[in-house]
C-alpha cells in the first residue's frame, strides 16, 4: 500500500528533477555561447573593450587620479607627462581623469536610450505584425516617416527645440532609434503569427498581450539583443555629436563629445585635447560592432 504523502514526495521530486534539467540546459546553452564568443576573437576583443568600458566606469572615483572639476589656471594644456597622464585642458584639469569620468556619461546615455527603445520599439512592431491590417499600415507609416531622416539629423531637430541637456538628449536619440526595432519586431512577428503554438494559445483564450509575452517575445529576443547592441554605437556617436554641438551634457559634466568640441580650438598645440576623447569614441563604438557581429553569429539558430 502507497504510504500517506508518497504522491506528494513523487510530484515535488518530479519538479525539483525538472527545474533541475532546466537550470542545466541553460548553463549548458551560456556554455556554448561562451565558447562561440572566445572562437571569435574580434569578437571577443569588443566583449574585452565594452567589459572594461563598464569596469571603468563603475570604478571611476578609484581609477581617476585627478578631481575631474578641479581647474588650475597654472596647469593649463600642459602635455602629456607622469603627472596628467594625458595631458590638461584649458582650464587645468587633467584630462585623464574626465575621460574616466566621461565613461560614465557615455554608458549612462547608451543604457537609458536602450532602456527606453526596447520595449517602445517591440510593442510597436509586434502590435503592428500580429494585428495586420490598417493597424500595421499606420504604425508602419509613421515608422517610416522616423526613418525618412537621418538620424543625427534628426537628433539635431529634437535637442534644438528640447534644449540642451543630458536628459533632453536622450529623449532625441530615443527619438530616433526605436523605428528599427520596430522593423524588427514586426518581421519577427509575421515570422511567427500563424505558428502552431500561437493558433492553439488563441483558442484557449489567451489575449494578444499574454501571446507577445510569452510566446513571440522569447522568440523575437536574440534578434532584437543583437539589433541593440549594433545601435549602441549610432548611439555613442549621436551622443558625442550632441555633446560636441553643445546640446548634450553641460559643462562641467565629463563628456566625450563635449571634450572634443573644447580642444578645436587648440587642435594645433595641444592636439591630445580633441584626439584622445576622438579615440575614446572611435574604440568604444568599434567595440560594440564587433560585439553585435559576435552575437549575431552566436544567437543566430541557424549556426548552431
Amino acid at each position: 500500500m502507497t504510504k500517506p504523502g508518497s504522491f506528494a514526495t513523487l510530484h515535488n521530486w518530479l519538479i525539483n528533477e525538472d527545474f533541475t534539467s532546466t537550470r542545466q540546459a541553460r548553463l549548458h546553452t551560456f556554455y556554448v555561447a561562451w565558447l562561440n564568443l572566445l572562437a571569435n576573437p574580434l569578437a571577443f576583443c569588443g566583449f574585452l573593450v565594452v567589459l572594461g568600458l563598464i569596469a571603468v566606469a563603475a570604478l571611476a572615483p578609484m581609477i581617476a587620479t585627478h578631481d575631474s572639476y578641479a581647474q588650475d589656471l597654472a596647469f593649463a594644456l600642459q602635455p602629456i607627462s607622469a603627472q596628467h597622464w594625458f595631458g590638461t585642458d584649458e582650464f587645468g584639469r587633467d584630462v585623464f581623469s574626465r575621460l574616466v569620468y566621461g565613461s560614465r556619461t557615455t554608458l549612462y546615455i547608451s543604457i537609458l536610450v536602450t532602456v527606453v527603445v526596447a520595449p517602445i520599439g517591440f510593442v510597436i512592431g509586434a502590435t503592428a505584425g500580429y494585428l495586420g491590417g490598417w493597424v500595421d499600415i499606420v504604425l508602419m507609416r509613421i515608422t517610416d516617416i522616423f526613418l525618412s531622416f537621418p538620424s543625427l539629423v534628426l537628433a539635431l531637430a529634437f535637442s534644438a527645440s528640447l534644449g540642451p541637456g543630458i536628459e533632453n538628449a536622450v529623449i532625441a536619440i530615443a527619438l530616433t532609434v526605436w523605428p528599427p526595432i520596430a522593423r524588427l519586431a514586426r518581421a519577427e512577428t509575421l515570422t511567427f503569427r500563424n505558428a502552431d503554438f500561437v493558433v492553439a494559445a488563441e483558442l484557449q483564450g489567451a489575449g494578444m498581450g499574454r501571446i507577445l509575452l510569452r510566446h513571440i517575445v522569447p522568440l523575437c529576443a536574440p534578434s532584437i539583443i543583437v539589433r541593440l547592441t549594433l545601435n549602441m554605437s549610432s548611439i555613442i556617436l549621436t551622443a558625442a555629436g550632441l555633446g560636441f554641438l553643445g546640446l548634450g551634457a553641460q559643462p562641467p559634466m565629463a563628456e566625450w563629445g563635449a571634450m572634443a568640441a573644447s580642444g578645436r580650438q587648440y587642435l594645433l598645440d595641444a592636439w591630445w585635447l580633441t584626439t584622445i576623447p576622438g579615440i575614446a569614441i572611435l574604440t568604444v563604438s568599434l567595440a560594440f560592432n564587433l560585439l553585435g557581429d559576435g552575437l549575431r553569429d552566436i544567437l543566430d539558430p541557424r549556426n548552431g
